[in-house]
């Protein structure tokens, strides 16, 4: 059984005849205790702050029997580990499928109508959480500076909290007024229309950091932590 947040990725495992559907990580509604192993690829590093990815790996626990295992992948800072560079660094130059992956290496896979944008440059940053915040009328603490640098694909990361580009597969990469769009045909040469590059909120693990979240809760032992492909990850088995 599996669960996304994401509608449309939930439409196609439905349309492979897999069972899955649409739910909050925070809040599985499947009952405590029921499930022999579960995994985790690359959802937790989309949480916004350390108690929210802890509450996460709490809920995973939730819902494993005693004896039961998780396995839980998030995105590295070290991108270069033990002197080799992962697979999403390897593809800087290009590669034929690169559009066809998403850009944690192994651990993730594309969504069904996005790729990421490789030309966005990291000194590019965005006012949008902020905003949200002043658009739904809720009380915010003025900061110093509440903005996100703006990775640029198939490098090293400088900030552990960042947002990634994405734009919609096939279309053609152009800027306009100092804003990121794509140029994408619609049906003809004469008639196209431009859509917005996408930002995804990213907070990538340092070495160490997930082993200690998981080690925190009493209700799970970490079985093993180990590195693989610009991705830290952990084995844990519910007490």
């Amino acid at each position: 059984v599996g669960c996304d947040r994401s509608k449309n990725l939930v439409d196609i495992c439905g349309e492979k005849h897999f069972q899955a559907f649409v739910c909050d990580a925070l809040s599985v509604p499947i009952r405590s205790g029921s499930c022999d192993a579960c995994i985790s690829i690359a959802v937790i590093h989309h949480f916004s702050t350390a108690e929210r990815r802890l509450a996460t790996i709490h809920e995973l626990a939730r819902l494993l029997r005693p004896g039961g295992m998780a396995l839980i992948y998030v995105w590295a800072m070290e991108q270069e580990y033990k002197n080799q560079k992962s697979k999403y660094l390897r593809e800087k130059n290009g590669s034929k499928n690169k559009e066809k992956e998403m850009n944690t290496g192994t651990a993730q896979r594309p969504l069904s109508d996005q790729v990421p944008d490789n030309n966005s440059q990291d000194s590019a940053c965005s006012d949008g959480p902020l905003n949200d915040l002043k658009d739904e009328g809720r009380d915010a603490k003025p900061v110093a500076d509440s903005r996100l640098p703006v990775h640029t694909n198939r490098t090293s990361f400088d900030s552990q909290d960042l947002l990634v580009p994405w734009h919609l597969k096939g279309g053609t990469k152009k800027k306009e007024e100092g804003i990121d769009t794509v140029l994408v045909p619609s049906g003809s040469k004469e008639s196209q229309e431009l859509s917005p590059v996408f930002h995804r909120y990213y907070h990538v693990f340092c070495e160490g950091e997930l082993e200690a979240a998981c080690k925190s809760l009493d209700c799970v032992r970490v079985q093993k932590s180990y590195y693989d492909q610009g991705n830290w990850c952990v084995i844990l088995e519910k007490l």
